[in-house]
């Protein structure tokens, strides 16, 4: 049987991970998702739509908004 202090180590692992993620993803941000400007084109910006678009799910979930408001 899982005990309530597995879910608290499993929550802090999982927090953890979550925490690793959104600050590599802010690096990559900050360096403009390694996109030199002089070779930019449209399949970039189709990438980071869908990069928008999951991170957009993602908060809305967080928050209970859009589709998962109550």
């Amino acid at each position: 049987m899982q005990t309530n202090a597995q879910a608290i180590d499993a929550f802090i692992a999982r927090k953890t991970r979550i925490d690793a993620i959104l600050s590599r993803l802010q690096a990559l941000s900050d360096d403009h998702f390694h996109t030199d400007p002089d070779i930019l084109h449209w399949g970039h910006v189709g990438n980071l739509e869908h990069i928008e678009t999951q991170l957009q799910q993602i908060a809305d979930f967080a928050f209970k908004e859009g589709e998962y408001a109550d």
